[in-house]
C-alpha cells in the first residue's frame, strides 16, 4: 500500500518525491466544513469514523496528494485516558480537571487499557484502507508524550509554559511518571494504528521549542525515541516520522531508530540536508503562508528541489495548513510539487 510513499520513506528509488499536507482535512476545504456541520462538534467528528474516513479522504480526491493523514486529534489519547476533554470556540482545547498531583496521575488509565479505548481511531483507520487507492500511503499519527503532557498539566494551550515546566525544574520525578505513563499508552495506540491500516506513523512534538536543549532531551527525544525503537523493534518495515517544531539549534544531537524527520519552516533545508541528510529522509518544509501567493509558493518547490536535487525528500509544508489557504492554491502546490520532482 501507498509504495510510491513508502519507498520514499526508507530512502528507495521511486518514480517521484510524494507530497502530502499537514493538517490536510480542515476549514480551507468547503467540504470539509458541510461535513463538520453534519457532525455537530469537532470531537463529535473525530468520535465518528464514517466522517473522519470522509474528511480523510478529501484532500486526496479534491488536492491531490500522495498520502492521506487520518482524521483525528493528539488530545484524544489523554481524553481516553481519563481525562474530560472539550473543545470551545474561540479556546481551543481544554481539559475541565488538569493533572496537577499524584492521586490524579495515578487515577489515569494508561497502557492498552487506555489505548483500546480508542477503537473509533482503528475503525476510521480501516474505513479509509478500505476506500484508499492502493497507490496512496495512509498516515497513522500522535503527540509525543512531551506535547501531550502539556497539555494534560496546563489544561489548554499555552504561551509561557509556566505550570509545566515548574514540574521539570521542581519535581521531575512527577513529570518522567506522567511520561513514562503516556509514552506506554502511545506505544499500543501506534500499533493498533498500524494492525488497523497505517502504512507510515508520525510523532508530532508541536511544543519542542519551549524545552532548553538538555530538557529537551531528557523531558522530550528521549521518549519519542523510546516509541520509535518500539514500533521498529514490532514493525520493521513501517516508516517513522518525527516532527519536533522549532529546534533547528539542536539538530547535531538528533539520533534515534526512525525514517523521516519532519523539517519546520523556520529552519533551513540546506541546514537540515547538512545535519541530518545522510542520516534520514527529509520532509517539508514550505512556510504555510507562502501558499496565498502561486508565486510565493513556486519560489520555495523550486529551491527546495534545487537544495534536495541530491538528497532524500518528501515535500510537505513547514507546518499545518490555514484555514483561508485558496484550495485553487492547495492544488497548485501539490501539483507543482509533483511535476517539479519527476525532472
Amino acid at each position: 500500500m501507498g509504495k510510491i510513499f513508502v519507498d520514499a520513506c526508507f530512502g528507495k528509488e521511486t518514480p517521484y518525491t510524494p507530497v502530502w499536507m499537514m493538517r490536510q482535512a480542515g476549514r480551507y476545504l468547503p467540504e470539509y466544513m458541510e461535513v463538520r456541520a453534519e457532525a455537530g462538534n469537532f470531537l463529535n467528528l473525530c468520535h465518528n469514523p464514517k466522517l473522519a474516513c470522509e474528511v480523510t479522504l478529501q484532500p486526496i480526491d479534491i488536492v491531490g496528494v500522495d498520502a492521506a493523514i487520518m482524521f483525528s486529534d493528539i488530545l484524544v489519547v489523554p481524553n481516553e485516558m481519563g481525562m474530560e476533554l472539550d473543545f470551545i470556540k474561540g479556546e481551543g482545547p481544554i481539559f475541565a480537571n488538569p493533572i496537577r498531583d499524584e492521586k490524579a496521575l495515578d487515577a489515569l488509565i494508561g497502557g492498552e487499557e487506555a489505548a483500546n479505548k480508542l477503537t473509533y481511531v482503528y475503525d476510521t483507520l480501516k474505513l479509509i484502507r478500505a476506500e484508499l487507492a492502493d497507490d496512496k500511503a495512509l498516515i497513522g499519527f500522535t503527540g509525543s508524550p512531551w506535547t501531550l503532557a502539556t497539555y494534560m498539566i496546563e489544561g489548554q494551550g499555552t504561551k509561557t509554559y509556566n505550570i509545566v515546566k515548574k514540574e521539570i525544574y521542581s519535581n521531575p520525578e512527577f513529570m518522567h511518571k506522567l511520561l513514562a505513563k503516556v509514552t506506554e499508552v502511545i506505544k499500543f495506540y501506534l500499533e493498533k494504528q498500524i494492525e488497523a491500516g497505517a502504512d507510515v506513523v508520525q510523532i508530532f512534538d508541536s511544543w519542542a521549542a519551549a524545552l532548553e536543549e538538555s530538557k529537551y532531551f531528557e523531558f522530550s527525544w528521549s521518549y519519542m525515541k523510546e516509541i520509535a525503537a518500539h514500533i521498529k523493534a514490532k514493525y520493521p518495515h513501517i516508516p517513522i516520522i518525527m516532527f519536533p517544531k522549532g529546534i533547528p539549534a539542536y539538530l547535531d544531537k538528533i539520533d534515534g531508530d526512525f525514517d523521516v524527520f519532519g523539517v519546520d519552516w523556520a529552519t533551513p533545508m540546506a541546514y537540515a540536508k547538512e545535519k541530518l541528510g545522510d542520516k534520514y529522509v527529509l520532509q517539508g518544509n514550505m512556510e504555510p503562508c507562502r501558499l496565498y501567493s502561486q508565486e510565493a509558493t513556486k519560489e520555495c518547490v523550486e529551491s527546495l528541489a534545487e537544495t534536495m536535487k541530491d538528497g532524500r525528500h518528501i515535500f510537505n509544508l513547514g507546518h499545518g495548513i490555514l484555514p483561508d489557504v485558496s484550495v485553487e492554491n492547495a492544488k497548485y502546490f501539490v501539483k507543482l510539487c509533483q511535476e517539479v520532482s519527476k525532472r
